[in-house]
């Protein structure tokens, strides 16, 4: 059996879709010959909010955990400065001192082996000098995991595979200043250069890494939905007492929140009896939705649930029994609850394909160069494809939407969903072609 080394900062028990990737790969690679190896950091998840991405871990050992699906080592974390400060004193004050130690760490990095990170690095070494693998994967963001990877390559001969969850120096979140632009691409060349094989999750992800690493040898892998967890809810029926539309996650600067809140208040104004309500599940902007709906739109109060992260299976299990799935467009990205709500076959809507507010909005705070994508409404592609839900053109056709929905709900008690193909992204079967890589690699 070949054994795999995967490096993966986001991992459960954090709550990221991040985390969901990698997991999966430890989950299933060992039904197809390949045996894992997880190193991550250590997290305690106390805060239950983004505070628990900076929070210390549990030991300042190695915690090893062996189970029928491989092993996980989890590594101490310790918060730099700039965490602590935060930890301590909250987000508002020492902003400039944080900042200036946090870019620190951000730049150094990448020269040595220092930074709240490197935890993972020394880790996986102490791993390497007793045990054999075959390959190594890393999987970025944080992309300093690449760095990691290339050296325990270079040091004990193995080969690596670099997995791009997303783009790294063509993000603009990574390159808000020049010096950042050119120092991510001087060491995304440099350091992705000696990967054997590149993975990433869409062609357009892809153009952008070719455009420093042409000729590299890749493979195209989406995310997917968990076929483990689906199979268990599957039988959990709709909500049948309230038309529940649900969103999961972080919502964006360029999202349209505003606007769908602005039409679900105008619905249940011009339909006061309507039993609906409008759930966000784990989203990072729970203070400001809940003054939002409190100073603007008052008619909401009592129609929106805003919850707290959950882990992904209690999450599944909750969006099953509510009716209609929330997105809003990514363009150019996927993203990736859009799979979780085609596992668990719940009909979607997507806001918006064409909506001026929303147009504003992308113009003003979307990061992405969207140059060479091959189609900028890649949600709504996939969703025709699969036939599972609802392109909204704009915040006028989202009252059609909306009304034609609560008709449906209130003739049937549900929202029918007939999907089809949602098979094919099943992360079970994207990881036996991982499983297929490393043993190709691998020798």
């Amino acid at each position: 059996m070949k054994k795999l080394l995967i490096l993966a900062y986001d991992f459960p028990p954090y709550v990221s879709v991040g985390g969901l990737r990698p997991y999966n790969w430890y989950r299933y690679l060992k039904a197809f010959d390949v045996e894992p190896i997880v190193i991550t950091r250590q997290w305690n998840n106390a805060h239950g909010n983004h505070l628990d991405y900076i929070a210390a871990g549990n030991s300042d050992q190695d915690i090893v955990e062996e189970s029928e699906f491989g092993t996980i080592i989890r590594t101490p974390y310790h918060p730099n400065f700039a965490n602590r400060l935060m930890l301590k004193h909250g987000e508002k004050k020492h902003r400039i001192l944080r900042k200036s130690v946090s870019a620190y760490y951000e730049f150094a990095q990448f020269l040595a082996p220092v930074g709240p990170k490197v935890g993972l690095y020394e880790g996986a070494r102490a791993y390497l000098k007793t045990h054999k693998v075959d390959a190594i994967i890393a999987t970025g963001d944080p992309f300093v995991l690449f760095s990691y990877a290339s050296k325990l390559s270079k040091e004990f001969g193995i080969p690596w595979i670099a997995d791009y969850r997303d783009p790294w120096s063509h993000n603009e979140e990574h390159r808000k200043t020049l010096i950042q632009k050119k120092w991510n691409s001087y060491f995304e060349k440099k350091i992705v250069s000696t990967a054997s094989h590149i993975r990433t999750v869409s062609k357009f992800v892809h153009s952008k890494i070719d455009q420093l690493i042409p000729n590299k040898p890749y493979s195209i892998t989406p995310n997917g939905y968990d076929t483990m967890v689906i199979d268990k809810i599957k039988t959990i029926e709709q909500n049948k007492e309230e038309l529940c539309v649900s969103f999961v996650g972080t919502i964006y600067n360029w999202h349209p929140i505003e606007s769908f809140l602005r039409g679900a208040n105008q619905f249940v104004t011009e339909h006061p009896n309507a039993k609906i309500r409008f759930k966000f599940y784990g989203t990072n902007l729970t203070e400001e939705l809940t003054r939002m709906v409190n100073e603007q739109f008052p008619h909401l109060k009592n129609h929106v649930l805003i919850t707290p992260k959950m882990q992904n299976h209690e999450l599944l299990e909750k969006l099953a029994a509510d009716n209609v799935m929330l997105l809003f467009n990514y363009y150019s990205y996927m993203g990736t609850k859009i799979f979780d709500y085609l596992g668990i076959r719940r009909k979607m809507i997507m806001c918006y394909e064409n909506d001026a507010e929303a147009n504003l909005l992308k113009q003003k705070f979307y990061s992405v160069d969207e140059s060479g994508a091959e189609s900028k409404q890649l949600q709504a592609d996939l969703i025709h494809e699969t036939n599972s839900g609802i392109i909204v053109k704009d915040s006028h056709h989202l009252q059609q939407v909306l009304q034609e929905l609560y008709t449906e709900f209130e003739e049937k008690g549900f929202i029918a969903c007939d999907s089809v193909g949602v098979e094919n992204y099943s992360r079970k079967i994207q990881v036996e072609r991982l499983a297929e890589l490393v043993k190709e690699i691998g020798g």
